[in-house]
């Protein structure tokens, strides 16, 4: 299934929580037929693809890695929703996935520095190009350079402006992980940035 083809054929307008709420499967709890579901996983595409792809695309520093893993995201859910028990609130699941795609594309490319290279590879880009100022990039660069989880929860917290019991449903940790993780995460970056700049 792809969500952006369908894109002509929506109604402007529809959100997927009207879908829900129209959808009689959702009053009697009983699975959602192939176009409730359809309809469903193209209305969060439509509300939320924007948001999670920046989201992915903060993670993976990557505009084409950070697409697919929303993509694939949305795709596994459109696969898992009828095991998927609160059907009401599917963002926490959606969130859930595209973190675990953007690790997935992280270890890849790890395993793929390790492997010496046959060529130079191009080092002009379309995302060195586009961040031209030079604190944004001391910024990203610190950013990325801390461990994988502060790199999430400072994602979650500041970017998307998820409370903290968001950001420990996302990632499945506790509350008291996310605060911590998040002011040894600004710590960290503070010192980072004292020294790059």
């Amino acid at each position: 299934m792809n969500p952006v083809t369908r894109q002509s054929r929506e109604p402007a307008g529809v959100r997927a929580s009207e879908v829900l709420a129209a959808s009689p499967a959702a009053q009697f709890d009983a699975p959602l037929s192939a176009s409730d579901a359809d309809d469903l996983v193209h209305g969060l595409y439509r509300e939320h693809a924007v948001t999670l792809v920046r989201m992915a695309k903060l993670l993976l520093r990557d505009q084409e890695s950070a697409e697919d893993a929303v993509q694939d995201a949305f795709l596994g859910l459109y696969r898992a929703l009828d095991r998927l028990t609160d059907q009401h609130d599917l963002m926490p699941y959606l969130r859930a996935a595209v973190i675990n795609r953007c690790r997935s594309v992280l270890r890849t490319r790890r395993r793929a520095m390790l492997r010496p290279l046959q060529h130079e590879p191009d080092v002009s880009s379309p995302e060195s190009a586009a961040m031209a100022a030079e604190e944004r990039r001391a910024v990203l660069d610190a950013v990325s350079r801390l461990p994988r989880r502060a790199r999430e929860v400072l994602v979650l917290r500041y970017y998307l402006g998820l409370t903290d019991e968001q950001v420990a449903t996302t990632l499945a940790v506790s509350r008291g992980t996310v605060s911590s993780t998040a002011s040894r995460a600004i710590a960290a970056l503070g010192k980072a940035l004292k020294e790059d700049l």
